[in-house]
């Protein structure tokens, strides 16, 4: 029987981790997550995570697997989850990946170049320039270093930015130029889907999660990770507008409305990737199971 991974993909909020457990749960088999900030121990309630009871009803990989000390890159993440799946696929016929994270998923299906590592007092360096002169400063510098990767950035994501900076003067080399993919031959056949909300029905959930967190204690988590602020994960929708509250630039009112907007912001950015797959299967809210159809005629014997 041929072997097929499932991937569920998306923008945020679309139901992305139950349709995921579903499925998990009719073919008996796992959840991959593909979500850069899921892997962290740390990090529950910004990050949506499965609750305990949905970990337990299915296996889950690359969720709690790391801790904020630990640095994870899409390379290394694309290496690992290959050689997980290679030894998932000798029980499993079926294996389920979840995650909004495009890039990360595109690192699993494609080779993606190890970057090299950046000399450390360049980060403290563009650190500062964000500290002292804001955002702003910061992506006018990367249109200078690498106009590519500033026509395609979020320019609302400082910890991307950052990167980019540092990877480009780290090896005086834009850091567009290499980001160098080629596509696998993979060992087993790959579908993937997501649920195409419509607009507004999308922005509703968004801003009722965004509610849910924080009466949930996002604040809390938020204050309990701080120490860690300067890692990459927390420069993030979610935890970064209530550093800034908790810093007294804005209020408590600002951040989440803030939290909501850029949280919008990141879905529009989810669809556009997800949207260049030719093969990417949008299903309608509430005909998740139209899916299976397709699935089992992927896992039937080629003649």
């Amino acid at each position: 029987m041929p072997k097929l991974l499932v991937i569920i993909g998306g923008p945020t909020a679309s139901g992305k981790s139950e349709f995921a457990i579903q499925l998990a749960l009719h073919y008996n088999t796992v959840v991959v997550s593909a979500d850069s900030r899921q892997f962290f121990k740390e990090l529950t309630i910004g990050t949506a995570k499965p609750s305990e009871t949905d970990l337990q009803r299915v296996p889950h990989y690359f969720i709690n697997s790391h801790t904020l000390s630990e640095t994870v890159n899409a390379a290394s993440y694309g290496t690992a989850a290959r050689e997980l799946l290679s030894k998932l696929f000798t029980e499993k016929d079926v294996v389920i990946m979840a995650g909004g994270s495009g890039l990360y998923i595109d690192a699993v299906l494609n080779t993606i170049d190890e970057l090299p590592e950046v000399q450390p007092e360049i980060r403290i360096e563009l650190n500062a320039i964000l500290e002292k002169q804001g955002l702003t400063a910061l992506y006018q510098l990367l249109q200078e270093k690498d106009p590519a990767s500033a026509a395609k950035i979020d320019r609302h994501n400082p910890r991307r930015i950052i990167r980019a900076l540092e990877v480009s003067i780290s090896t005086g080399v834009p850091y567009s130029s290499l980001l160098g993919k080629s596509k696998l031959e993979l060992p087993f056949d790959c579908l993937l889907a997501g649920i195409d909300w419509p607009r507004e029905a999308l922005y509703k959930r968004i801003d009722e999660r965004t509610q849910q967190m924080m009466e949930s204690g996002l604040m809390n988590e938020v204050k309990e990770v701080s120490e860690y602020r300067n890692c990459q994960a927390l420069q993030t929708v979610g935890y970064r507008e209530l550093f800034q509250f908790m810093d007294g630039e804005i209020t408590l009112d600002q951040a989440v409305a803030l939290i909501a907007q850029h949280t919008r912001n990141y879905a529009k950015r989810q669809l556009t990737w997800f949207r260049k797959y030719p093969d990417f299967i949008w299903l309608q809210p509430g005909d998740e199971k139209s899916l299976l159809k397709t699935i089992d005629s992927k896992l039937k014997p080629q003649n």
